[in-house]
């Protein structure tokens, strides 16, 4: 069996962070560590370099685009895919946003365990 992929949720959502890691844990395929602050997200990305991660828009305090700015310009963290968590409700709000994003990876909330790992393994060629 492959080595599992490490993932990094980034959601201040606690329940939705409950349901998710443990869907994606019982695949077999994912080991989730799970953030529900931004700050503490990137302290996390830099200590365990995992290998793709998710990352909720709106948070409080720091902000996806924050976290994803800092990750991005820390080349230790520069690499690691980053797949955004959005609430908002239209492909056409989305698009929007990904051409002003630079054409990163997001995914509409609410989302399905299938769904995610879909998109989690496109991303990670898997």
């Amino acid at each position: 069996m492959a080595e599992k992929k490490k993932i990094l949720l980034i959601d201040d959502e606690k329940d939705l962070c409950f349901f998710l890691k443990a869907n994606l844990e019982n695949t077999g395929e994912f080991d989730v560590i799970v953030s529900n602050r931004g700050d503490k997200g990137i302290k996390l990305a830099q200590r365990e370099k995992p290998d793709l991660i998710l990352l909720d828009i709106l948070m409080p305090e720091m902000s996806g685009d924050e976290v994803a700015e800092i990750l991005l310009d820390n080349p230790a963290t520069a690499k690691i895919p980053i797949i955004f968590l959005t609430a908002m409700v239209t492909k056409e709000e989305i698009g929007n946003v990904v051409k002003e994003r630079g054409g990163r990876n997001f995914i509409a909330k609410p989302i399905t365990t299938e769904e995610l790992v879909g998109a989690i393994k496109k991303v990670l060629e898997i």
